[in-house]
C-alpha cells in the first residue's frame, strides 16, 4: 500500500483469504501470479508453501483439507500449471475436499493477442471445479474470492482465475468480504424413511462415506448398528477415516466388481449415509456396471449440502438408538496387534509388519495398491489412527497428499504408505517436506511394476509375458535408485530387503524429526 491511501487487487484478495480463515498457500507462481506473491510478502496470516511441481500443489492442499477440515488454497500459473494439477484435484474432488484456487491469467488486454501460454483456461478448470469465476475487475476480487471461498467451505473446489493486470492495479480501500458456509437443515423425511427401512429388514447395511467416517459419524453409526443389527460398509477408497480401537469395524467393499457384487448380493436393503452408490471402477465385457441390482432397497440421507454425521444423529435418535454403543460389541473394534513377522519382505509381510510397528494416533496416507491389499483388514484394531485413501483413483496422490497432511497436524506422525509406480508422479514432493521438516515417513513398496495392470491383464485373459506387454508393465531396466532420488531431494532414505531391517529402519525414522524414506525390496510371495 501507498501511505496507507491505496491496495493492490492482489492484497485485497489475501486479505479476505485471512479473513475466512485460510493459513497456508501452496503455490507454484510465475510472471501472472507475482502481484500475488508479493500480496503474500505484505498482508501476514497465509502461510505460503513452494511445491515444485503444480501436481505437488493439488495433491498437498487435498491432504491437508482432509485433516484440517478447512480449506487450503493454491496458487497456480496459467491453464498449463493448472493443468499439471488437474490429476490430484480429481482425486480431492471426488473426496469432497475444500479447496480454494486462484489462477493467474494473462492480463485481460493481452489475452486476445494470443501469447504463448495462453488458452481455455475456463474450459479446463471447469473439468474439476463445482464453482469457477474469472474476475472481471480489481474491485470486484474481494467479492469473487469470499464466494469462492465459501463454495469451497461446502466442499467444493472453487477456482478464481485472476487476469495479472486486476491483480497488480491500485484500489482504494474497501470493504474485505467475509466467507461463510453452513449446512442445510437435515431432511426428516428421509431420517424416517431409514428408520423404517432398517427396522422392516433383516438384511440391511449402512453405507458410509464423507464425515459419515469421521468421529461423530462413526460414534452415530455404531449407535444404528446397535440397536438395528445392521452391518457398516463403505466404499473401496473412502476419502478419510477414524479406524482403530474404540471404533466401530466397517468393511470395505472389494475392488474387483465380481467380488464387490457378490459381497452387496447379501443385503436386501441399504441405507447410504454421506455416500453414493458404489460402481465398479472400470466397465468390463459381460458384467454391469453397477452393483446394487434394482429390487434391492435403499434410502439416501445426509445428501447435498446436508452433514452426513448430524443425518446419522437424528438417525440414531429416531431408532431410540443407546446413547453409547457397548464397547464389546462384535461390531467395535477392541486393541489388538499383529506379531511381527521376519525373514525377507513380500507384501502381506510388509503389511503385517507396518500394522504390527504402527504407532498410535498415526495418519497413514495409502497409495499402496496392490502391495498393502492386506493392511485394511489388519489395521482394524490398532490403536486409533486415520486413513487417507486414493479416492479418485489417480495415482501419485501419496506423496503430497502426506505433505498436506503433515502441515495440517504437525504434532502427529504422518505415514505415507506407497506404490513404486505411482510415487514417481509427483516425488518432487518430497523436497517440499524436507524443507518444512515435516514429519513424513515414506514407505515405498518397490515390486518393480505397474503390478495392478499386470493383474487386470490376467483377468482378461491376456498375457503378461511378451516382450511388447512387459515393456508397459516392467519397471526394471533400469532399477529406479529410490535412495540416491530421496537423497537428491533431501530426504534421508535406506533401502531395505527383511523385516529386520524394516522394522529398524521404521523405528529410527518414528524417533528422529523430519522426513525419512524407506525403500520396501519386496520378493513375490508365490
Amino acid at each position: 500500500m501507498k501511505g496507507n491511501i491505496f491496495m493492490t487487487g492482489a492484497e485485497s484478495l489475501i486479505m479476505t483469504a485471512v479473513k475466512a480463515g485460510i493459513e497456508v498457500c501452496f503455490a507454484n507462481a510465475g510472471t501472472t501470479e507475482l502481484p500475488v506473491v508479493r500480496a503474500l510478502e505484505k498482508v501476514p496470516g497465509v502461510r505460503p508453501i513452494l511445491c515444485l511441481f503444480e501436481g505437488g500443489c493439488s495433491g498437498a492442499a487435498d491432504g491437508y483439507a482432509r485433516m484440517k477440515e478447512k480449506p487450503a488454497m493454491t496458487l497456480l500459473h496459467l491453464g498449463p500449471g493448472f493443468a499439471n494439477a488437474v490429476a490430484n484435484f480429481h482425486n480431492a474432488r471426488r473426496a469432497g475436499s475444500p479447496i480454494f484456487n486462484v489462477v493467474g491469467d494473462h492480463a485481460s488486454w493481452h489475452r486476445p493477442s494470443d501469447p504463448l501460454l495462453n488458452m481455455d483456461v475456463e474450459a479446463l478448470v471447469g473439468t474439476v471445479s463445482r464453482w469457477q469465476r474469472t474476475n472481471q475487475s480489481s474491485d470486484r476480487i474481494s467479492h469473487d474470492a469470499a464466494e469462492g471461498i465459501s463454495a469451497a467451505l461446502s466442499g467444493l473446489i472453487a477456482s478464481l482465475i485472476l487476469p495479472s493486470d486486476h491483480a497488480w492495479a491500485e484500489i482504494p480501500p474497501s470493504e474485505i468480504h467475509a466467507a461463510g458456509f453452513r449446512f442445510d437443515p437435515v431432511d426428516s423425511e428421509s431420517i424416517e424413511e431409514a428408520a423404517k427401512l432398517l427396522r422392516s429388514t433383516s438384511r440391511k447395511a449402512l453405507f458410509l462415506g464423507g464425515r459419515a467416517l469421521w468421529k461423530a459419524g462413526l460414534h452415530a453409526a455404531a449407535r444404528v448398528a446397535a440397536s438395528t443389527g445392521c452391518d457398516l460398509l463403505t466404499d473401496v477408497f473412502p476419502a478419510r477415516m477414524e479406524r482403530g480401537a474404540g471404533f466401530p469395524i466397517v468393511q470395505k467393499i472389494p475392488y474387483f466388481p465380481e467380488h464387490a457384487a457378490a459381497m452387496l448380493s447379501g443385503y436386501e436393503a441399504f441405507v447410504f449415509a454421506g455416500a453414493r452408490e458404489p460402481v465398479a471402477f472400470f466397465g468390463y465385457q459381460d458384467m454391469p456396471g453397477r452393483l446394487l441390482t434394482s429390487d434391492q432397497r435403499r434410502v439416501h440421507i445426509g445428501t447435498a449440502f446436508q452433514d452426513a454425521a448430524a443425518a446419522l444423529e437424528c438417525l440414531a435418535e429416531a431408532l431410540d438408538s443407546p446413547p453409547s454403543p457397548p464397547g464389546k460389541a462384535p461390531y467395535m473394534a477392541s486393541l489388538r496387534y499383529p506379531e511381527l513377522p521376519g525373514g525377507v519382505l513380500t507384501a502381506e509381510k510388509t503389511c503385517l509388519a507396518l500394522t504390527a510397528l504402527q504407532p498410535e494416533n498415526a495418519i497413514v496416507v495409502d497409495e499402496s495398491l496392490t502391495s498393502g491389499s492386506a493392511y485394511y483388514s489388519l489395521a482394524t484394531s490398532l490403536a486409533p489412527h486415520t486413513l487417507i485413501n486414493l479416492t479418485g483413483g489417480a495415482i501419485g496422490q501419496g506423496i503430497p497428499s502426506a505433505t498436506g497432511a503433515a502441515i495440517a497436524c504437525p504434532e502427529r506422525p504422518v505415514i505415507n504408505f506407497q506404490a513404486d509406480g505411482s510415487a514417481l508422479y509427483t516425488l518432487q514432493a518430497l523436497w517440499t517436506q524436507a524443507r518444512e521438516n515435516l514429519n513424513v515417513t515414506t514407505l515405498i513398496c518397490s515390486n518393480r511394476s505397474y503390478n495392478i495392470i499386470r493383474m487386470e491383464m490376467r483377468r482378461a485373459g491376456h498375457s503378461v509375458t511378451g516382450t511388447e506387454a512387459s515393456s508397459l508393465i516392467d519397471l526394471r531396466n533400469p532399477d529406479i535408485d529410490w535412495v540416491r532420488l530421496s537423497l537428491g531431494f533431501g530426504v534421508p532414505a535406506i533401502s531395505v530387503t527383511t523385516v529386520e531391517e524394516f522394522s529398524s529402519a521404521f523405528y529410527r525414522a518414528m524417533a528422529e524429526p523430519g522426513p525419512h524414506l524407506i525403500e520396501l525390496v519386496l520378493q513375490p510371495s508365490f
